[in-house]
Order: structure tokens, then sequence, then C-alpha cells
């Protein structure tokens, strides 16, 4: 039997990888994805951590959390009458896993309607050898004369306090809670565990976040991050900053944790349930690398350059696997960008304009430099802000908690910066990317007609304000 030979071969079936095959396969290329998560009858799960243990199940709990929040603390503001909520928690991991499924089976589609050929398994390099790439593809080897690499990132462990995914939890183990702590531990106050903490919070969990660093949320513009804290901790979020974690220990009981609070004097953690949330490694293992001498950097992340390329001949990587943010976006932004140079196009991919968001309630969420990084680059800006407490959507949501912030170039106007802590910020910032990746001014927003009444006149009002001249506040 002759082996399978195909153009473009993508290992991960992440963000990156599926949409690399994908738009490869658009391009006209014979291609293939391999990716190796299972679901729990062992059959493929593509979509990597992103869809199986990331982004989409974290939101399909937040959002059950959050139904159960309004319910018990905030229908009666709308004369709704509910008595005795209970949460099943049970049949809300029953619905996230429905989620999870319905994003799998909806990638394979795709793989079929695309005629992008899948392999479930783990995919490594075997050799190079003739001008193509041998790889494993599960059981079966198959050549390739390009191979995008997407194998994204695995949780960072803690020293001394290794996942057990049963009393101290990775995102997997926390996603997959079967019942409501009484207390839980967070050790790290990153997007992951800020949001993880809310599921619990909400659901009847006393929350303690222990953090390294002695600022809150330190990426995030100041006054955002000062607002966030100032309502984590109005909700119910315990955040301790500036602690030095010690011996960890886990038995039947739950797990204690010894730290250093921020004045030096010696504390200790009971809890039920651990999530150690301290950012995520880029994943190499069984990539078998050293076969075709794939030169990784000192984390273990695959080098690339500005394009993607890696030091081989038609080899790519994507994601988190590589420099930059570990964000899905980027990673599927990236994948078209690589599958569009292969094709001899010019592929795009602006760092500049890449969206963040945390799925907290508020939500938070911001594209370009934060005021703290243009007064360390010396950069002559002005700044505009308007508060959701004037604006007639979010009053009649019964939201009005946060803020949008604009940050323009002082001579030029043009957009610098966009903070939103807020309601629906993660939908709202997409308006700043687009003025962004245009490079549109405050004014130009400020000019455009916003429909009334909505949340994303705030943005409105923000850009106005950069001119000092907002009209509802």
């Amino acid at each position: 039997m002759s082996t399978k030979q195909f153009d473009v071969v993508v290992i991960g079936g992440g963000p990156g990888g599926y949409i690399a095959a994908i738009r490869a396969a658009q391009l006209g290329f014979n291609a293939a994805c391999i990716d190796e998560w299972k679901n729990e009858k062992g059959g493929p799960a593509p979509g990597g951590t992103c869809t199986n243990v990331g982004c989409i199940p974290s939101k399909a709990l937040l959002q059950s959390s959050e139904h159960f929040e309004h319910a018990n603390h905030h229908f009666a503001d709308h004369g709704i009458s509910a008595d005795n909520i209970k949460m099943d928690v049970a049949k809300m991991i029953a619905r996230k896993d429905t989620v999870v499924k319905q994003n799998n089976d909806g990638i394979l589609y795709l793989f079929k309607k695309n005629k992008v050929s899948f392999f479930h398994g783990r995919g490594s390099f075997v050799a190079a050898k003739d001008g193509l790439y041998e790889i494993k593809a599960g059981e079966e080897v198959i050549l390739a004369k390009h191979v995008i690499l997407a194998t994204g990132s695995n949780a960072r462990q803690l020293p001394g306090a290794a996942f057990d995914e049963v009393n101290i939890l990775s995102n997997d183990g926390a996603l997959r809670i079967g019942a409501v702590p009484k207390k839980l531990g967070v050790i790290g106050s990153g997007v992951i565990g800020l949001e993880m903490g809310s599921v619990w919070r909400r659901l009847g969990a006393e929350v303690t976040v222990l953090e390294g660093l002695p600022t809150f949320l330190g990426a995030v513009d100041e006054s955002v991050a000062k607002e966030a804290a100032k309502l984590f901790k109005k909700q119910g979020l315990n955040i301790e900053l500036g602690v030095k974690i010690g011996e960890v220990k886990s038995d039947k009981k739950g797990v204690t944790v010894a730290y250093t609070d921020a004045k030096g004097a010696a504390q200790t953690l009971a809890v039920d349930k651990l999530i150690i949330s301290i950012g995520r490694v880029p994943n190499t293992i069984g990539l078998n690398a050293e076969a075709v001498g794939l030169k990784l950097d000192e984390r273990g992340a695959i080098e690339v350059d500005g394009d993607c390329k890696t030091n081989l001949t038609n080899v790519w990587a994507v994601g988190d696997v590589v420099r930059g943010p570990m964000l899905a976006h980027k990673a599927e932004e990236e994948g078209v960008a690589v599958a569009e140079r292969i094709a001899g196009q010019h592929g795009h991919v602006n760092f500049n304009t890449i969206p963040w968001v945390i799925y907290t309630s508020p939500e938070i969420a911001w594209v370009g430099r934060t005021e703290q990084q243009l007064k360390a680059d010396g950069v002559a800006y002005k700044a505009g802000q308007f508060p959701f407490l004037a604006n007639g959507r979010a009053r009649a949501l019964g939201d009005t908690n946060g803020f949008v912030k604009f940050l323009a170039d002082a001579k030029t106007d043009e957009i610098l910066g966009v903070h939103i802590i807020g309601p629906m910020a993660s939908e709202l910032i997409s308006e700043a990317v687009v003025a962004m990746e245009f490079k549109a001014s405050a004014e130009d927003i400020a000019r455009i007609c916003h429909a009334h009444p909505s949340l994303s006149e705030a943005t409105k009002e923000a850009a106005l304000a950069v001119d000092k001249r907002t009209l509802n506040f």
C-alpha cells in the first residue's frame, strides 16, 4: 500500500490547527489534520484545550452560574419571585459537556465539508527525506510537503503540588468539580483563576485567591484593574496579593496551603479543592522534534520568525506553542496567515490589535496599550472615560458597574488603546479592534451614529470624552 501524501499536514486540532487545515483546503491544497483529543467514549474530540477544557466549557459554566446568581439576588428587582432556588451541579456539568460535544462535532463536520482528511491520534515527526516529512498520524504514517505545528499548551504545574484533578486541579479538573465545595482555593489571579473562582463563588463556595505578584491584573489598565478588584471584593472573592506559596498538602479531607502573606507573616489556607492557575507552557511532548532537528527555545516553545516559519524548510508553527499571547483567536489568525503564505499570499496578523477578554462579571476587555504602558514609553496621550452608570441600556439591564476608557495620541488623535469593564465588554471591544485596525481617531468613533439605547453608546461617549465633550455625563 502506498503512503498517503498531502500538501499540508497540521499537527493539532485546536483553534490554530483546525482553522489552518480548513483554510489550506479552501486554497486548493490537499490537507490533513491530526489530533489526539478523546471524548469519554474514546472518540475524536477536536478543538484542543479551547473547546475541551478551556474557553468553551468555562463560558458554559459561567453562563449557568450567572443565571443562578441572578435568580438568587437580582430577580426580585424585576418583580420576579422565586423561592427555594437550587443548583443541580451534575446537570450543569452535563450541559457544559453537551456544549463541548456540539463544538467537537461541528469541527468534524467542517473537516468533511472542506475535504480535510482527519487522523485521530498523536501526530509526530518520523523523519525528513526527499523534500518531504514522514509524519506518524495515529496508527498510520503519512507524507507531507508542508507541516503546520499547532500543538498548543499545557497547564503549568506548581512545584510540589502535582495535579491529581481530584483535590489539586488544573483548568481541566476545575471544569469537572462534581459538587460545590465549601471552601475553594485558587493559586493565581489570571484569567482562568478568576473565571473559575467566579463560577464556584456564585454557587456558594467561599473562594480565596492567592497571587504571588504585588499588583492585581498587572497586564490590565490600572484604572480597570482597580475597579475590578473593588467589585470582586464586593462580590465576596477574597484576593490576597504578594504571597509566597510554601508547602501544599493534600489528603482525603482536602488541601492545606502554607504561605507567607505580603507582610511576611506565615499563614495557612485549608480548602476542599485547590485550583492552580499560574500560566501555561508550550506543548511539544511526543512531537519527536529531535528526529528532524526542529529548534525549540529556552521555554520549550517552537522558535519561529515573524511569519511563523521554523528553522526547517516548509515547517511552520502557530498558536500557544510559539511566541506571543496564548489566545485562541491569535492562534486562528496565525493559522489562516500561514495557510495563505504557503499559497504565496500575504497573510496578516497584527499583534497590536489582538483583543483580550476576561469573562468574569463584570467582563473585562481591552485592545492596544494601557495607560501605564504609554507613560513608560513616553507617549503623549489623551484619555476619555464614560461610566455605564450613565448609560440607559445598562440601567435597563440592571448592570451599571464599570466604564469604557479611550486612550488616543495627543497630536494625531489616533486610538492607541481601549479598555472596558462592564456588561458585554467582550462584544463591545470588537468596535475598538476594527477602529484601531483602520487607524481610526477617537473623533471618528465619536462622530459615528450608535443605536439608542445600546451599551455601545458608552463607547461613543468615551470617545467624545477624549475631547472633553461627553453628552450624557
